[in-house]
């Protein structure tokens, strides 16, 4: 298993774990990356005391590779009996930085933290600072910056269900012509789902010059007016990407080792989204049925009621959340539709609203939330009436969706982590920030 390192072998002792400890090398080529007397701590209490003869290391990769988490796990054979997320590895201290910059200048690190919803990141920024300070923003850049978050919605989805459904059909189990023929259809469904995200990637490079870190959002509206035809072109794109989600999502679907794969492992309750504070389409697969754009509209959702659907379902486990995301996808194909039909019946106007040259935010404090691809996404604003927040806290929605795999990876075997990650819809630079 990739990234999977042993941190030694442990027994039993009076009631604790105590072993020889080993692992990579530290600074200066010493042995271990902890000391020793914090990894004999860490060993014998809590979760970790008595908890089996082996606790290993999943993580963490390399800083070039796509992600760093890292979790301790204990195993009684291949059995994982506790499981301690270890995060930190990627963080940046966006928070503090937020506070030497302008509100122009947040938004290229407001982007990056969930780098697969940068244009939905942006959002709540520009949000929070037009509410504190009464801004109106022109209809044309509401309804524009909604059909924008919805594409980024899909893009976000379709990263996923290209990615983590071939690797849980390729996972060591079952025979060997099902696993074959499983690999196939899978890696179909991923070949589909790549070419929906470039079709979708080159409307969105098209009207930012971007095809990840959009800097699209101002404070008070968009950068710059849509191109000329460019609403045509999405409707085009939505078209195609609509005509291939059959595609994308018959593994999801139909295919029965996927489904075997998926089916009653990492079961999240209802309950234990609440209390960990899990949210998106993670959530609904529980049957938390709570989603901003409709109990708490923003944006042009207000006015889409009847097209927004809620994808929920009740099973909790892996299958109902590659499910709910699968539904969500044709929800925000629906909206991007409904927006592009508005924006074109809409009279000629401006895109933003006139705004000084050094925009000042008036004393005060306020939350602004959005609905993100992941789940919910935050953000704190204080200010002092000066042209840089006082404080801006983020709450990302990855961050409390990893934090709940304590709670519902002991019990399961070592060959359901695979589809247990890719189930939660976590980005490691959304949850260390």
């Amino acid at each position: 298993m990739p990234g999977l390192r042993s941190e030694g072998r442990a027994t039993r002792e009076g009631g604790a774990v105590k072993g020889e400890w080993g692992g990579g090398r530290g600074p200066a080529g010493e042995r271990g990356a902890e000391p020793m007397a914090e990894r004999h701590a860490l060993a014998s209490t809590g979760a970790w005391a008595g908890t089996g003869d082996l606790v290993v290391n999943l993580g963490a990769a390399h800083p070039s590779g796509h992600g760093m988490l890292r979790l301790r796990l204990a195993f009684d054979g291949a059995r994982i009996t506790a499981a301690e997320p270890v995060i930190g590895f990627v963080h940046r201290g966006a928070e503090k930085l937020f506070e030497a910059r302008d509100y122009r200048q947040i938004i290229v690190l407001a982007n990056r933290h969930d780098w697969l919803s940068a244009f939905s990141s942006e959002l709540g920024v520009v949000l929070a600072a037009e509410r504190l300070a009464g801004i109106e923003v022109p209809a044309r850049a509401v309804w524009a910056r909604t059909l924008l978050a919805e594409l980024n919605r899909v893009l976000s989805h379709l990263a996923f269900l290209g990615s983590y459904p071939p690797e849980i059909v390729a996972a060591p189990n079952g025979s060997a012509d099902a696993k074959q023929a499983g690999a196939g259809a899978a890696d179909r469904a991923a070949g589909a789902a790549v070419q929906a995200r470039e079709l979708l990637q080159a409307i969105m490079e098209e009207i930012a010059g971007g095809r990840m870190h959009y800097m699209f959002n101002r404070v008070g509206g968009l950068k710059e007016e849509l191109p000329e035809g460019w609403l045509g072109r999405v409707g085009a794109a939505v078209a195609e990407v609509r005509a291939a989600l059959p595609g994308i999502g018959a593994v999801v679907r139909s295919d029965e080792n996927f489904r075997a794969r998926t089916r009653n492992v990492g079961i999240l309750t209802g309950e234990q989204v609440r209390q960990y504070g899990v949210s998106g389409p993670a959530a609904r697969a529980s049957g938390v049925d709570f989603d901003l754009r409709r109990d708490e509209p923003y944006l042009a959702y207000g006015e889409l009621a009847g097209t927004l659907r809620v994808v929920t379902r009740t099973g909790g486990d892996c299958l109902a959340r590659f499910e709910c995301l699968l539904g969500q996808i044709e929800v925000s194909l629906d909206l991007a539709d409904a927006c592009a039909s508005r924006l074109a019946g809409l009279p000629p106007g401006p895109i933003a609203a006139r705004l000084p040259k050094v925009l000042r935010i008036p004393e005060g404090d306020i939350y602004a939330w959005t609905e993100n691809p992941l789940g919910l996404n935050g953000y704190y604003l204080v200010s002092r009436g000066g042209k840089t927040p006082w404080r801006l806290k983020l709450r990302s929605a990855s961050f409390s969706n990893v934090q709940v795999l304590s709670e519902i990876l002991p019990g399961h075997r070592a060959e359901d982590l695979t589809a247990i990650l890719g189930s939660l819809f976590f980005i490691v630079g959304d949850m260390d920030r």
